[in-house]
């Protein structure tokens, strides 16, 4: 296993800054258990029901003639911010 350690340092080495900030983003999700969790998750495979096409149909309509509502004003007509919101991040 140190060999294949090893190895993994020596190609990170060589690696432009842009592409060292990819990697270290990888290696972190793979290490957030959470992340963890949803990438071995196993596929929803239950059937649509009709309740769930038509709310996605309703909410399809909606957009054609409104401006979607932005996540901050949904937080903030609950008091919230986005820093109040568990394990948020900023974007890069």
């Amino acid at each position: 296993m140190s060999g294949s350690r090893e190895h993994a340092h020596e190609l990170i080495e060589r690696l432009a800054a842009s592409q060292v900030a990819a990697v270290v983003g990888l290696l972190e999700a793979m290490l957030d258990p959470v992340s963890r969790a949803i990438a071995n998750a196993p596929v929803d495979d239950e059937p649509e029901t009709e309740e769930e096409r038509q709310a996605v149909a309703e909410a399809t309509e909606w957009l054609k003639h409104n401006k979607p509502i932005p996540f901050e004003e949904v937080l903030a007509d609950f008091g919230l911010t986005l820093a109040d919101v568990k394990g948020h991040k900023e974007p890069q």
